[in-house]
């Protein structure tokens, strides 16, 4: 057995023949623990190198610029769905997934893939607010609404200690949802509205952010964070290890939230399928998969999965939704070129005001 597991920048610059003993993942940073990969290497007698990447649109660029020879890749919906018609991945051969049972029937045929021809759900996290709990109860101010990142009534008790993601979907959607509308609302009208609700709550913001919040928010910096729910669990997690006064706590607004489900595809340019089919059987084993959520907080669509999971993470609803909170969630979905252009524009110039 080839021992460890390794990263490479550049998956084309490996000249290894199809038949090497090598499974190539092109996954998100710290989606998966280290003893999982050391696990499946020494139950297939296989190695598993890893590059990264941090968001979809990271993805799809590295793709589009010629990067190849990965086996498995874990998209998110909108992502999976740009795949998909661009012809990029390999079919399922579902005979090789017996464990493809375990997966909760609520996350199985998608909008982006109705009978799972491509992909098999690995997580899902949900974009939600993360917030100081003393802080916020200090000041009497809401945590069950994106009116904390909104109302300049509420904004100017905690002006320049809010972030919101750097992202023109998900802080659109939030918007969109404040707003009463679907987070895949398309109409010009509404994303207009969207836009001066924004620049009205902008100047009350310290940043927009996709990372350092997490660190910002867990040692007492920001008090509100628009931001993924598996970021708000390790803030919480590193607030309480570094013994804060403080607690880090985050919800689901009551309007509604994005729920973001990553799924295992195969890509075409894989050169070991068969390896890539054994691997997603072996996540979807209850014990494998319920470590991902033990690691970093991720939401779980394995059922299997629950006796592993740790109980104070599987009574968390903003980890494992109730079912009224569950019916306000929703996928992002892909949009044309047209749309996109005119969201781009939207975004440029909220980003100047």
């Amino acid at each position: 057995m080839l021992a460890g597991c390794t990263s490479r920048d550049h998956v084309t610059e490996n000249t290894a023949g199809k038949h090497d003993n090598i499974l190539r993942l092109f996954n998100w940073n710290n989606y998966i623990s280290q003893e999982t990969i050391e696990h499946f290497e020494q139950e297939c007698q296989c190695r598993v190198t890893q590059d990264y990447y941090s968001d979809n649109e990271e993805l799809l660029a590295k793709l589009a610029a010629g990067a190849s020879g990965y086996d498995i890749l874990v998209p998110t919906g909108n992502a999976m769905d740009t795949l998909i018609h661009q012809h990029a991945l390999r079919e399922l051969d579902k005979s090789q997934l017996p464990n493809l049972k375990n997966i909760d029937p609520h996350y199985l045929g998608t909008v982006f893939d109705p009978a799972n021809r491509y992909s098999v759900p690995y997580a899902y996290t949900m974009t939600l607010l993360g917030f100081n709990h003393e802080k916020l109860a200090e000041l009497g101010l809401p945590t069950d609404s994106w009116a904390i990142i909104f109302e300049p009534r509420y904004l100017e008790k905690i002006k320049g200690r809010v972030t919101v993601l750097d992202s023109q979907r998900e802080l659109m959607a939030a918007a969109l949802k404040y707003l009463g509308y679907s987070a895949n609302d398309t109409d010009e009208n509404h994303w207009q509205q969207a836009k001066a609700l924004i620049i009205r709550a902008k100047p009350y913001w310290a940043a927009f952010s996709n990372t350092s919040y997490i660190r910002e928010l867990a040692v007492g910096n920001l008090w509100v964070t628009h931001g993924y729910s598996n970021d708000m669990f390790q803030a919480a997690q590193d607030a309480k290890k570094t013994g804060r006064r403080f607690s880090i706590d985050f919800a689901i607004p009551r309007e509604g939230a994005v729920l973001s489900l990553d799924s295992m595809v195969l890509h075409h340019s894989g050169h070991r399928p068969d390896l890539a089919h054994r691997f997603i059987n072996f996540m979807l084993e209850g014990g494998n998969s319920a470590e991902l959520t033990n690691l970093t907080g991720s939401g779980n669509p394995n059922l299997a999965a629950r006796p592993y999971i740790q109980p104070e993470i599987i009574a968390n609803t903003a980890i494992f939704p109730e079912a009224a909170q569950f019916a306000r969630l929703e996928m992002l979905e892909d949009i044309d070129h047209t749309r996109r252009r005119l969201l781009s524009r939207i975004w440029t110039e909220i980003k100047l005001r």
